[in-house]
């Protein structure tokens, strides 16, 4: 009886390893299951409410996204659209509870343009190849990238790691665009621009597409093939994502390589290009983050890598590898909102959010900005 009992904790303390999840949508094609909110003893017309905020607070911006790209980055010298575009549909999302659709709203199969987002795509690509030893985050750029891309005294402090929190103050120039012209100060001339001070690696960050996309080089460089091929394999296939979504670099990022010629793709739609891709599968992504990188028993990126890159930055907080992270004493705190949540976000209303302390993915689609932390807390005054 002893052994009984011993066996069969052990087996409940294993199941328990995979922080509460216990259902796992089937591949695309498939239904996946739904259970309403009061199954799980959440308040049905908080919800509903939650849904109709989101709903009701569309993102300000047109829905034709070269129009609405141009005009949010006028700022910008010489700053143009190189990879292609789309417009978006309406406000839409998923929500889940467990791994069950809760709540949805809006078109959750149609393929749109997510931005930044991409971001958090990237760095799962980094961390494969971590998983695999093909580098440590600590490791210098220019141990594996010996072209011109890291030359130079500044450039050749460049760690992994910089790249990923963003805090590698990179100087050059990559696809025709400039590291100084991307998200410039407001104050000061081109002049003034270009003759920058520079920082040491890892002491500033800086929010900044240019170096985004010399991270997405630099993979392509290590991972040997084009980055999509590579998310499809160990990622998406393995979700059971659709085969809709799309990776798109810009016209002028080909290079050759192996004898190949590759696209490097960008790592957001600031002049286009990045991840086009459903709401639908946004949740598949999430969800795989929500349980640690396991997927129905099978580990697709290591426990310990999605600990790394959901730490706080040393230059930034709420930042870490390429996730927004929710902490105190930052503009971008929701109030009411638990610190350990994290999420992907892009321009337009874009949101990947993982809530894990309640088994919580939520993704959002073209919701203003300015109202998330409002939308995230309403959605959790709704739970028991």
């Amino acid at each position: 009886m002893k052994i009984f009992v011993k066996y069969t904790l052990l087996f409940f303390l294993l199941a328990g390893t995979t922080n509460g999840q216990q259902y796992f949508p089937p591949p695309h094609g498939a239904s996946w299951a739904e259970k309403s909110p009061e199954h799980f003893k959440i308040n049905k017309s908080r919800l509903d409410a939650a849904l109709d905020f989101a709903q009701e607070n569309e993102y300000s911006g047109p829905r034709d996204l070269r129009i609405a790209i141009l005009k949010g980055f006028e700022k910008e010298p010489y700053h143009q659209i190189l990879g292609p575009t789309k417009k978006r549909g309406g406000p839409a999302g998923m929500i889940l509870k467990n791994g069950y659709v809760i709540a949805s709203w809006g078109d959750t199969k149609r393929v749109d343009m997510t931005f930044s987002v991409t971001k958090s795509y990237l760095s799962t690509l980094a961390g494969l190849a971590v998983d695999r030893g093909l580098f440590k985050t600590q490791d210098h750029l220019t141990n594996l990238i010996w072209d011109t891309t890291f030359d130079g005294k500044h450039n050749g402090q460049i760690r992994w790691e910089h790249l990923l929190n963003q805090s590698s103050d990179w100087s050059g120039t990559l696809w025709g665009g400039h590291d100084w012209a991307d998200r410039p100060p407001a104050e000061g001339s081109i002049d003034d621009w270009k003759n920058r001070t520079y920082h040491i690696p890892g002491t500033r960050f800086e929010y900044n597409d240019v170096r985004v996309n010399v991270l997405a080089y630099s993979l392509l460089n290590v991972w040997r093939k084009p980055l999509p091929q590579v998310l499809k394999e160990y990622i998406m296939d393995p979700i059971g994502a659709s085969p809709a979504w799309r990776w798109y670099g810009y016209k002028n990022s080909w290079i050759a390589l192996d004898g190949n010629r590759m696209q490097s793709v960008s790592g957001g739609g600031h002049s286009g290009g990045g991840l086009f891709i459903s709401t639908e599968d946004h949740a598949r992504f999430g969800l795989l983050f929500s349980n640690q990188g396991n997927w129905n028993g099978k580990q697709l990126i290591s426990k310990e890598w999605i600990q790394e890159a959901t730490q706080p930055s040393p230059s930034q907080v709420n930042y870490g590898y390429m996730w927004w992270l929710n902490k105190k004493g930052t503009s971008r705190y929701w109030e009411e909102v638990p610190q350990n949540v994290f999420y992907a976000a892009g321009f337009g209303g874009n949101f990947i959010i993982i809530v894990p302390d309640n088994d919580l993915v939520i993704v959002c689609r073209w919701l203003e900005p300015s109202q998330i932390g409002t939308f995230v807390k309403m959605v959790l005054n709704a739970l028991p």
